[in-house]
């Protein structure tokens, strides 16, 4: 499903944000991504999103070589692949409805059909009677959930989170954690970095550490 193969991935000027970096994540496996501010999680994640390319190696997604990806194939990949980013990203000129929808617009789907997913897609993580308020109103972790929503509304086969729990308390940790145990029960495949040693200690997946841009364990 995800596969890494000898990756390095230098910035200009130099610095190297990931240095032989070779994983391979299965179909339908839940695996934790950890390691230090700056370790390079969040660069992997932009390699596997193809909003970064590697200096040298190879990343695949789906059997699909993203060093070979045309432009034009990237809304494809990216139609399979749910984001939760760690800033959030989320709008707040628009309430919570209108944030979910708004993948799904771009990817051009009738108002009935983003209606009935959006709805689903709220109902899953606990948010659907807030859909009219506006992002702002929403505490912490509900803020958390509604990202959750945004990238699982084009129910991907691939699920990234890029530090989902690190500004939230331990009971929005659990329930957050609880939704995506849910979604690995499906058959998704998820991808988790966290540096949050109560969440790795509670868990039984398996975990890949990166240190300064290389791979640990």
């Amino acid at each position: 499903m995800i596969s890494f193969k000898h990756v390095h991935k230098r910035y200009p000027g130099g610095y190297e944000a990931l240095k032989n970096v070779s994983f391979d994540v299965a179909e339908g496996e839940m695996v934790f991504l950890t390691g230090h501010s700056g370790a390079g999680k969040s660069t992997l994640f932009k390699l596997i999103a193809a909003i970064e390319r590697p200096t040298n190696g190879n990343v695949l997604v789906n059997k699909q070589n993203l060093n070979a990806l045309k432009p034009r194939a990237l809304p494809f990949l990216r139609r399979n692949l749910g984001i939760i980013f760690q800033d959030h990203k989320l709008l707040f000129d628009r309430n919570v409805f209108d944030n979910v929808m708004l993948p799904l617009q771009i990817g051009g789907f009738d108002y009935r059909e983003i209606h009935k997913r959006v709805r689903a897609a709220l109902d899953k993580v606990g948010l659907l009677s807030r859909e009219k308020s506006n992002p702002i109103a929403l505490s912490g972790g509900e803020q958390q959930r509604l990202c959750i929503a945004r990238a699982i509304v084009n129910r991907p086969s691939i699920l990234l989170a890029d530090e989902p729990t690190g500004n939230l308390d331990a009971e929005y940790t659990h329930e957050i954690m609880a939704i995506f145990k849910s979604f690995h029960q499906v058959g998704v495949t998820l991808l988790i970095s966290t540096h949050d040693e109560a969440v790795l200690q509670n868990s039984d997946v398996r975990v890949l550490a990166l240190k300064h841009g290389e791979l640990q364990a």
